[in-house]
């Protein structure tokens, strides 16, 4: 008998198992892939790995701005695809060492939950039956393939985020459907390396329901460099490497080496036996939980991509932890009052909090503090000829609502922006605080200032 079982052992699954063991309780955790799941083999840390390679190689290209001299600076892709598997290979590893201890046990391959006898949950995995007390659903999400005419993975043209990570090859040319963050920095990499990039989306702006005037700025920059832009636009069918789509109601297409997917992700909740638990589903296709990521069932939990919101690896690491201070009898909570996203392209994009477009759609009164990041002498020093922008948004008492940076070294800086949001810091709270000189970061002490 397990006090735990977990299914899925990505970022959610393997931090539920290691912060459960730790506590003492016994953990059965099944995984049919790599420890790490997609966040690490597949997503996160492989695309930030390619994404710095492109970062140096674009800083080499650019030196001379900064009195360096580097003539004729070339890549090998083949040696920067190899020191992505290496990272992952390592990280993996570290993965499993944390996972080491007596009391988790790591079953290596697909679970399948059968109806729960008298109150117990049962897991069946290679003819083998486990029992547990607690059941943590975290099986993430699969790559959404749209209903478009000839549209199909089985086309070589055709890629998702997987087989792009796993080519050992780039190409000459590639078309992105859907200009989300994935396909943002899908882009951005295969332009630092010279390829010509065109991205098809739907909305009027790129990056969904992040901070427009940052996504435009952001846009506006990669433009700059080459990256081709089709936005209100349709996807209507494609044969062989060719796109057809219509803007501005006409059809128009393109031809490109490679197809590029990026149109989102779908929670996974089939092929594992969910229905014989009978918990209550989301309209988006997730599983329904509440604030303790209770689903309906009671000792059934569910986190990370399986319920369809906060797709991010980030947020279900602290799902997770809440989980785990349940079934310890903490009365913990989970909070997505401040969750911070980042785009990791060049230059990055952060954002935390509420945007001027939700607070509109609210109709919360709010005030907008903004400064170019050049206030920062240090960004200064670092961004020859970079603009970028710091966004503070408050209520009418000065409580920080939201924040957007556009500029390197946000993904770190929003950190600080993800804690004042979280503490429900005003203006004059934050203010207050001392921000070492010179940092990136010194740009909100900056923007704070003005008001």
């Amino acid at each position: 008998m397990y006090d735990l079982g977990i299914i899925g052992a990505g970022p959610a699954g393997y931090t539920a198992a290691e912060h459960a063991a730790k506590a003492g309780l016994k953990v059965v955790l099944f995984e049919k892939n790599e420890v790490g799941g997609v966040c690490l083999n597949e997503g996160c840390i492989p695309t930030k790995t390619l994404l710095y390679s492109a970062k140096l190689y674009d800083n080499a290209r650019n030196s001379a701005k900064y009195g360096i001299a580097v003539e004729n600076a070339t890549f090998s892709y083949e040696k920067i695809v190899a020191r992505k598997n290496k990272i992952v290979r390592k990280l993996v590893a570290g993965v499993r060492a944390k996972l080491n201890n007596e009391n988790i046990t790591i079953v290596k391959s697909g679970a399948q939950i059968l109806p729960p006898e008298n109150g117990i949950f049962k897991i069946e995995s290679n003819g083998e039956i486990y029992f547990c007390d607690n059941l943590l659903i975290c099986t993430g999400s699969e790559n959404i393939v749209p209903p478009i005419a000839g549209i199909s993975v089985e086309n070589e043209n055709i890629w998702t985020s997987r087989e792009a990570l796993a080519s050992k090859e780039y190409p000459r040319s590639i078309v992105i459907i859907g200009a989300g963050v994935i396909g943002m920095e899908f882009a951005v990499f295969y332009n630092s390396l010279g390829v010509e990039v065109t991205l098809i989306e739907m909305q009027s702006e790129i990056l969904g329901n992040m901070d427009k005037e940052t996504s435009r700025m952001l846009r506006e920059d990669c433009a700059k460099k080459g990256i081709v832009f089709h936005l209100e636009s349709r996807v209507l069918e494609v044969k062989g490497d060719e796109i057809f789509f219509e803007k501005n109601g006409e059809v128009q297409s393109i031809r490109a080496e490679k197809i590029l997917l990026s149109v989102g992700r779908r929670p996974n909740v089939q092929g594992f036996g969910l229905e014989n638990l009978g918990v209550e589903m989301h309209r988006n296709g997730g599983i329904r939980v509440d604030e303790r990521m209770q689903t309906s069932v009671p000792r059934v939990f569910a986190v990370g991509d399986v319920t369809g919101f906060w797709m991010l690896a980030h947020t279900a690491i602290r799902e997770a932890e809440v989980v785990v201070n349940q079934i310890l009898g903490e009365n913990d909570l989970m909070s997505y009052h401040a969750i911070p996203s980042i785009v990791y392209t060049n230059p990055e994009l952060a954002s935390v909090g509420e945007t001027e477009e939700s607070l509109q759609a609210k109709e919360i009164k709010h005030n907008v503090l903004r400064l170019p990041m050049t206030f920062s002498g240090r960004f200064v020093a670092e961004n020859e000829n970079a603009t970028g922008l710091c966004k503070i948004l408050t209520d009418e008492n000065g409580k920080i609502l939201g924040v957007h940076l556009l500029g390197n070294s946000s993904s770190e800086i929003i950190t600080l922006a993800t804690l004042a949001i979280e503490q429900n810091l005003t203006v004059e709270q934050w203010k207050k605080s001392v921000f070492p000189h010179p940092t990136v970061g010194e740009i909100i002490k900056e923007v704070l200032n003005e008001s």
